[in-house]
């Protein structure tokens, strides 16, 4: 198996009220290509931190951030977010209310030919069965859609990584469970490597390959 990420004894803190809070202490974890892990613990144990320090986000205090052993994040260097080949999907999707979904999804392909970008925009509408709905803006989607929106945008550049904050947390019961079925085929026929934080144990145990505990 070929390592993807590698989270090596990561220490981060916030000051709050003059006083230093620590919120990772000494945390490490491996994950292998293709592989889904969901880190499961209560609100507040430092989950999201964890995926905001992955992504370049936060700036760590000790310890190392590797991804294909390439260095991302130390107490003394920081590869910016955009350079890391990282895809983050958001709690709240955080699609631009301005932009139909199309464009949201092309939005991080503007390197990319403009018959290129347009292909890879469509492969990925098609993945995410929204091909209908491509000209309609996020208000006019529901909440299952605008979800496979966001995750449509965060695979379109082919990131090494997916790294997935709480995806299911603003969805009813019926369409989060529905929704987890399509998002699991959908990771494994892309192969993608993905790092999931979440607190709900039925949500990791459905679609992670491993489950770690936090907090």
């Amino acid at each position: 198996m070929t390592t993807r990420l590698k989270i090596d004894a990561v220490s981060l803190s916030y000051f709050s009220n003059d006083r230093e809070v620590a919120v990772l202490d000494g945390y490490s974890l491996t994950l292998e290509a293709g592989e889904t892990v969901c880190i499961l613990g209560p609100s507040g144990c430092g989950k999201s931190s964890l995926l905001r320090a992955v992504a370049g986000f936060e700036t760590i205090d000790a310890g190392a951030i590797y991804l294909n052993d390439t260095l991302l994040s130390s107490a003394t260097q920081m590869v910016a977010p955009e350079h890391r080949r990282v895809g983050f999907m958001f709690q709240d999707y955080a699609l631009f209310p301005h932009l139909n979904v199309a464009e949201n999804i092309g939005f991080g392909l503007n390197k990319l030919s403009r018959q290129v970008r347009e292909h890879q925009v469509q492969a990925m509408l098609a993945l995410v069965n929204l091909e209908p709905y491509a000209k309609r803006f996020p208000h006019e989607l529901s909440g299952g859609q605008q979800q496979r929106a966001a995750l449509a945008r965060a695979l379109a550049p082919k990131p090494d990584i997916l790294l997935l904050d709480e995806p299911f947390s603003n969805l009813d019961s019926d369409t989060r469970e529905r929704l987890i079925i399509e998002l699991r085929t959908i990771l494994k026929q892309t192969g993608t490597t993905t790092l999931m934080v979440t607190h709900s144990h039925s949500e990791a145990v459905a679609l992670g390959d491993r489950i770690e505990r936090m907090g």
